[in-house]
């Protein structure tokens, strides 16, 4: 909020880094939010913090439903508790090489439906922090005048 730059700017290292945390598994977002925010001149701040849409606590729900919309929308259905089985190991060991152990359809899965979800919420992430930094703005340009006014 504090950040010295264009409403656009903010959103645009936001989104990108909401898009990062969707599509791509945890601790390997940072190596690709903060090189696009510099090529799409957004936020390096907002980049790194909107990775955080996958952390510690909410991978337990975002990611099994992700694999679980994935894995649908490419026609290899899984149920849900062998996902949450499968990503349980992955999120116990956090390295690829317990990733690529899943199997080609499930890692499949974890792509297609973080793509889906990046679709939707990097949009939503962009329009919504900018709104929320233009009403900041505005509210401290109103308690200035306000207070200039005295």
């Amino acid at each position: 909020m504090r950040e010295k730059a264009s409403p656009e700017y903010i959103a645009r290292g936001w989104a990108i880094g909401i898009f990062y945390g969707c599509l791509f598994p945890f601790g390997t977002q940072l190596f690709f939010s903060i090189p696009t925010a510099f090529l799409l001149k957004g936020s390096k701040i907002g980049a790194v913090i909107g990775t955080l849409i996958t952390n510690h606590f909410t991978i337990f729900v975002i990611y099994p439903v992700q694999c679980y919309l994935g894995a649908a929308l490419i026609g290899r259905p899984l149920t849900y508790s062998a996902i949450k089985n499968a990503m349980a190991e992955v999120l116990r060991e956090q390295d690829w090489a317990s990733l690529m152990h899943l199997g080609g359809d499930l890692v499949a899965a974890f792509f297609v439906g973080g793509l889906v979800f990046a679709a939707f919420m990097t949009p939503l992430a962009y329009f919504f922090v900018k709104s929320v930094v233009e009403k900041y703005r505005k509210s401290l340009s109103a308690k200035k005048g306000g207070a200039l006014a005295n």
